[in-house]
């Protein structure tokens, strides 16, 4: 009966590490920017849809979620889905986009910072 104690979880913590690399963002970056790259919306319910594509005008855009959804939006910082991204309050994600777990786990390791990361 040889049972292994101590065994070397080193390797296994590192790949962890890799996989859900934390990112930093700039928090005052431009709303429009802050969309495309993370292509995320924030409804007012709190489901997190997906976004497949944006059509930027000047100083609106119309998004068009992967549920159908089609609506247009205003280029504020101070908006609502602007701080919600930022701050992470959404509660879960939308079953019909059908959003997939590395995008989600990869958002939730994002980090958005006052003086610190890229401005995209």
């Amino acid at each position: 009966m040889s049972s292994k104690k101590n065994v070397d979880i080193s390797k296994t913590i590192q790949d962890a590490e890799n996989s859900c690399k934390q990112k930093y963002y700039r928090k005052n970056v431009g709303f429009f920017k802050l969309l495309e790259k993370i292509k995320l919306w924030p409804a007012r319910s709190g489901v997190l849809h997906g976004i497949k594509s944006i059509k930027i005008t000047s100083n609106t855009a119309e998004i068009t979620t992967f549920c159908g959804e089609s609506f247009v939006v205003w280029n504020s910082r101070n908006s609502r889905a602007s701080r919600w991204l930022r701050n992470k309050l959404s509660f879960s994600a939308c079953g019909k986009c059908k959003i997939p777990d590395w995008k989600i786990e990869k958002y939730t390791a994002t980090t958005m910072t006052q003086k610190w990361g890229s401005g995209l």
